[in-house]
């Protein structure tokens, strides 16, 4: 008989919780959630294999800090962090501090679950090494023009301060944001922020 896969989720919202276990258990994955950071944090190290759903914003003490006590403890959990819409900074902090993927609220259904699904199916180590490979054959393909813009945009500047430093119309950089997601076959900022922070780690 095949187990299912574990999820745990870390979260110190209670309806997200009751939400995010009421989902995953019916598309049968097996749900573990905590309240507070330390709650997880204190049986981290005998955990299953599984996957991480991580809030970055918790009063007790927040997803960063908890990220990094879990490389300490259980390094081979993937983790996969939750945050604001469009808080570009906060996902690539996020990335290079060793988070497989982030997804932004709000989030679909099946972009939690595809990310999901994905972590358990490479692990930690493996998965980050197979992905930033993947990222990189992506990255290269960009115009140096292209690449200028994705680098302004991970650094969280707006459209009109990445022309006025390019010395380009706002226009133009809409046009060459537009093709850089396409070349990248993505049609979210976050979803091109997570292959540059990969790319990186090349």
């Amino acid at each position: 008989m095949t187990v299912a896969p574990l999820v745990y989720v870390v979260d110190d919202d209670p309806a997200i919780r009751r939400s995010l276990e009421r989902l995953l258990d019916a598309v049968g994955f097996r749900v573990t959630a905590y309240a507070t950071p330390m709650a997880f944090l204190g049986v981290a190290d005998d955990l299953a294999m599984g996957c991480v759903l991580l809030d970055l914003r918790m009063p007790e003490m927040d997803g960063f800090e908890v990220q990094a006590r879990l490389l300490l403890i259980n390094p081979s959990l993937p983790v996969i962090v939750i945050t604001a819409l469009g808080d570009v900074r906060t996902a690539v902090r996020a990335m290079k501090a060793g988070a497989v993927d982030f997804i932004e609220k709000p989030y679909s259904d099946e972009a939690l679950i595809a990310a999901i699904e994905s972590a358990l199916k490479t692990g930690a180590a493996k998965g980050r090494a197979e992905d930033i490979a993947a990222a990189s054959l992506l990255i290269d393909t960009l115009s140096p023009r292209e690449r200028e813009v994705l680098e302004a945009l991970v650094a969280g500047r707006k459209n009109k301060v990445i022309a006025y430093d390019l010395g380009i119309s706002v226009r133009t950089v809409e046009v060459h944001r537009s093709r850089m997601m396409d070349r990248l076959g993505v049609r979210q900022l976050g979803q091109a922020v997570r292959l540059s922070v990969l790319a990186e780690g090349r």
